[in-house]
């Protein structure tokens, strides 16, 4: 079952993604499901902290469920899909908590999106972070959605996920700074506790003024980028890519 649970205990929240046949890939009522949770915790002023991981131990969110976009039948669905991803994101960016993002394995594609929208990062030495979409379904991104990656990973490693489609190691990010730390898989669990107690010891409004005015300061920045996202979501490409994704194929780019 996909699934998105939240567990309070005291002041700490654990949200958990739970898909694990797909790798914990985001559907559509996943993604609500995140958006509703994140909603009710910020009127909760008892939780001081909000934990998020996938299910599993192999993967925080592989990405989202292809299987939707076979639906789709021009470029308006893609800028409705990603209006809908930015509105479902939006109440986790603005938590007024702090969030720590705990990944084991793999945040891809709308995994990386959401270990994004929290605060803090910390993963398994092996880790690795990406949106492969040049490689796999000849998407794209909404501007904020860019605007946020670039916030926190800078532009040359953006185009490196985007451009390239790499999946960047934990090793490299570490030493960026968009991990705070790496730690063996048994002992994330009780590191990640270790850094809510640490942040609950801490003035809860300095906190949330802080994190919302960094995150309206991103905001304001966004430009209009609906005829880039018309245009690709209504390609051939994207077509194409869907269709041999979900045949297990390597497809074909023609630029179209």
């Amino acid at each position: 079952m996909a699934q998105v649970t939240c567990e309070v205990k005291g002041i700490i929240a654990y949200i958990t993604f739970d898909h694990v046949a797909a790798r914990n890939a985001m559907t559509v009522g996943m993604y609500q499901s995140l958006q509703k949770v994140c909603e009710d915790l910020a009127q909760n002023s008892d939780v001081r902290v909000a934990i998020l991981r996938g299910a599993g131990g192999k993967a925080f969110v592989s990405g989202s469920d292809i299987a939707q976009f076979a639906q789709f039948q021009d470029g308006e669905d893609g800028i409705a899909y990603e209006q809908g991803i930015d509105a479902y994101l939006q109440p986790l960016a603005i938590l007024p908590m702090p969030t720590i993002a705990v990944i084991d394995g793999v945040a891809a594609g709308g995994g990386l999106a959401i270990a994004t929208c929290c605060d803090f990062r910390i993963s398994t030495p092996d880790a690795k972070f990406g949106v492969p979409i040049a490689k796999t379904l000849g998407n794209c991104l909404s501007p904020g959605n860019i605007a946020w990656l670039i916030a926190h990973l800078g532009v040359n490693t953006v185009k490196r996920m985007l451009l390239l489609a790499e999946m960047i190691p934990a090793s490299v990010l570490l030493t960026q700074g968009y991990l705070l730390a790496t730690h063996e898989a048994e002992h994330l669990g009780r590191e990640a506790d270790q850094l809510a107690h640490q942040l609950a010891s801490l003035a809860p409004i300095t906190q949330k003024a802080s994190k919302l005015a960094l995150a309206r300061m991103i905001k304001n920045q966004l430009p209009d980028c609906q005829d880039l996202i018309r245009e690709t979501y209504g390609s051939a490409d994207f077509k194409n890519g869907v269709t041999s994704f979900l045949k297990g194929e390597k497809p074909r780019w023609m630029g179209v």
